[in-house]
């Protein structure tokens, strides 16, 4: 078997943090002057050894990444998925070689080219042009080489009009449009990629996974961060999950992404949205959402066989002229959108409370699959207006119960059935002789 273009072995970063102790109300001047003394001291040190110079009177150690180990074959795509926080960005930045890391090894067989924030690699003051060659030139790349792509970089970024205007006059999706552009084309042996594609507008997004998933077939590795586990399911044949530093799951997307989700306060099948970032808009927040078997109880694992619920708990804020109608929007674990399920007016409310939407999912509807729930409450009064919208808000794990369902239904066939949906529809055969 060929050595893996990425070997990563033990892995750790470390940053040291400072605090300031708590101050008593009043301070002597003989110990404001020893405690500056004690860090000019310790500060001074630091330096001399080469070691991060923190500031504060304490200072604590943070592992942004501890004992992390994988490889990457050359043209695998390599998903690495987690919570902000969990060490994403600090593991693309030490395969990128913008930071060291304090212990481990890693082994790269080949040229990375990365993009990890907007405007990574971009003098500012020079053109979108003169950038262009200086990215290659920074990857290796000669000029004639670059000259070779330059037209394909300019047609997919889609800057032709500013490419002679400095960078720093471009747009984020702009820079992101023709960073990713030069990335992508002047085909590194290692692309990686963090969520900045968050930036660009959803038809370059769709641009961005179809280029990627082209560099690969080529035989290129492709390392791709994001919080869009549509995205990570479509494009990744493998995934890794951080969670604070350390790698708790390895695998295929579909068994990596209920680990994501079963990672956080909440489970992938009940959210709390009153706790963290608040989601709200038109005059109405969203509370609270489940996945619940008919009696209303949260339901961890759905089965085709059975009937199943999507309830969501939302406040409205002020009367309103029109009313509002709650939408389930379901995706399907490659980020296409299944099917929209509405409710219908004008009976709905209108007025200051709280409420309940209930979705009543019959049996032998959705497939064996992982499906991801957006949650959304719209305004129509005279216009549409959306309330709030949380994409992936919810994720459902149908399964196939075989040993039920085999005797009879799949006729003996034990095999994935296609399709996004799989209803159960009424059937006649008549005898015509």
């Amino acid at each position: 078997m060929p050595s893996p273009i990425i070997s990563v072995e033990n892995l750790g970063k470390c940053y040291l943090v400072g605090h300031q102790a708590q101050r008593e109300r009043y301070t002597a001047l003989r110990d404001v002057i020893a405690r500056n003394v004690k860090n000019l001291v310790r500060t001074t040190g630091d330096m001399l050894r080469g070691r991060q110079v923190v500031q504060g009177d304490e200072v604590e150690e943070f592992w942004a990444l501890k004992d992390v180990s994988f490889e990457v074959q050359q043209g695998e795509v390599l998903g690495i998925i987690g919570r902000n926080g969990a060490g994403k960005s600090t593991l693309l930045k030490i395969l990128s070689r913008i930071t060291e890391p304090s212990e481990g090894r890693v082994t790269l067989r080949g040229r990375v080219a990365s993009l990890l924030e907007v405007g990574t690699g971009f003098h500012p003051e020079l053109s979108g042009r003169e950038n262009i060659f200086l990215n290659g030139a920074i990857l290796g790349m000669a000029r004639s080489q670059i000259t070779k792509k330059f037209d394909e970089i300019v047609a997919f970024a889609e800057v032709e009009k500013f490419l002679d205007t400095p960078v720093k006059r471009y747009s984020s999706g702009m820079y992101v449009r023709l960073a990713f552009a030069v990335a992508a084309h002047l085909e590194p042996d290692i692309l990686v990629v963090d969520e900045v594609l968050a930036v660009g507008d959803a038809e370059f997004q769709k641009k961005c996974l179809g280029k990627m998933q082209d560099v690969s077939r080529h035989g290129r590795t492709v390392l791709f961060v994001s919080h869009n586990m549509g995205a990570i399911s479509s494009l990744c044949s493998r995934c890794i999950l951080l969670e604070r530093g350390e790698a708790i799951a390895s695998g295929a997307p579909s068994d990596v992404i209920p680990t994501y989700y079963q990672a956080g306060k909440d489970s992938p099948f009940n959210a709390d949205f009153t706790k963290g970032r608040k989601i709200s808009g038109e005059g109405a927040t969203l509370l609270s959402a489940m996945i619940a078997d008919e009696s209303g109880n949260p339901l961890a694992d759905a089965v085709i066989t059975k009937p199943m619920q999507i309830r969501m708990k939302y406040r409205i804020h002020e009367a309103q002229n029109g009313f509002y109608f709650p939408n389930f929007h379901f995706f399907d674990d490659t980020g296409n959108c299944a099917f929209i399920s509405a409710t219908e007016g004008p009976e709905l409310p209108n007025q200051p409370g709280e409420y309940e939407a209930i979705c009543h999912i019959p049996a032998h509807f959705l497939n064996d699959s992982t499906y991801f729930i957006g949650l959304a409450l719209t305004l129509s009064d005279g216009a549409i207006k959306v309330a709030f919208y949380e994409k992936e808000a919810l994720c459902l794990h149908v399964k196939d119960p075989i040993e039920e369902t085999l005797p009879t239904t799949r006729n003996g066939y034990a095999g994935a059935i296609p399709g996004v949906i799989r209803p159960k529809f009424a059937w006649n055969i008549i005898n015509l002789k």
